[in-house]
């Protein structure tokens, strides 16, 4: 199943990708179900397939604006240097626990709309990613029952802004800028991917392919990323987990490749699809 969240008019909602249209779920879910994430945190999955099962499309695809998956998270966790052609292409030592930073809501959009580079830099760079969204909470989470937590997968472009990402040793700051990171199209939801660890990814600009790889090659898988980070942090429904980028990423490259306003950008993951962004500039 896919689940989608997207704004018609002046309304947010979501719903369930049935073709090249989406079944609105907020119609025909209690007032309670407001967005995707009261979904997972009632636990009520079953609910929402039960409610579009049968259901012709409210709107199509072209009518909608999509927004982030998950438009409300309560965190974002992301893990750098997870794959050891980026680790190599970066001269950075492979640590021995995964290396995390946060995202916030604001440096996030969905599907289709612009990603913005601001006006302090000239350095926004692509990584393509696989999001993990966590469906059942919880704290300390073995690695053999982290899947279990999951309620789906999505794309994720974790835009950087690479001279303020150097500023300091660390790279929070270059990590978020407004509108910078996309996550989308929709969630795919976990039982349509039973095994995170065997999809490719690749990003795409203008056409070109910049970066590709395969999830078996992460340093660290998505269970174990869950399972470290619970330790610390007690995860939410809702949750995002940003699981890290393979090699080619532009500020790498000789000579580097930065995003340009106009380029279109596509992150694109086995059995998930392919988000889209073009570039902006800051107003």
């Amino acid at each position: 199943m896919k689940i989608v969240s997207y704004r018609v008019g002046d309304r947010e909602t979501y719903g369930v990708v049935v073709d090249d249209s989406v079944v609105d779920l907020r119609k025909r879910l209690p007032p309670t179900h407001r967005t995707l994430r009261d979904v997972l945190t009632l636990n009520a999955l079953d609910d929402a397939r039960s409610a579009a099962e049968g259901q012709t499309g409210d709107h199509s695809l072209d009518e909608i604006s999509f927004l982030p998956v998950i438009p409300n998270p309560d965190k974002i966790l992301a893990v750098a240097l997870n794959y050891d052609d980026h680790i190599a292409e970066t001269g950075r030592d492979k640590t021995a626990n995964p290396a995390w930073f946060i995202r916030v809501a604001a440096s996030q959009v969905g599907h289709q709309q612009p990603v913005v580079m601001p006006k302090v830099s000239d350095n926004l760079d692509f990584e393509c990613e696989l999001a993990a969204i966590i469906g059942k909470g919880g704290h300390a989470i073995p690695a053999g029952e982290a899947l279990e937590h999951v309620a789906g997968y999505s794309c994720y472009l974790d835009g950087s802004v690479r001279d303020w990402q150097r500023h300091t040793r660390q790279i929070t700051a270059g990590k978020n800028f407004n509108s910078t990171g996309g996550f989308g199209p929709w969630m795919v939801t976990a039982d349509e991917i039973p095994d995170p660890q065997v999809l490719d990814l690749s990003t795409r600009l203008n056409g070109r392919v910049m970066q590709h790889g395969n999830t078996k090659d992460m340093v660290f898988s998505v269970a174990e990323l869950i399972a470290y980070c619970s330790t610390w942090t007690t995860l939410e429904p809702g949750d995002v987990i940003v699981t890290g980028t393979p090699g080619g990423v532009g500020f790498k490259r000789t000579p580097p490749v930065f995003m340009q306003v106009g380029d279109v950008v596509e992150i694109i993951v086995e059995n998930i699809g392919t988000l889209t962004h073009r570039i902006e500039r800051e107003l």
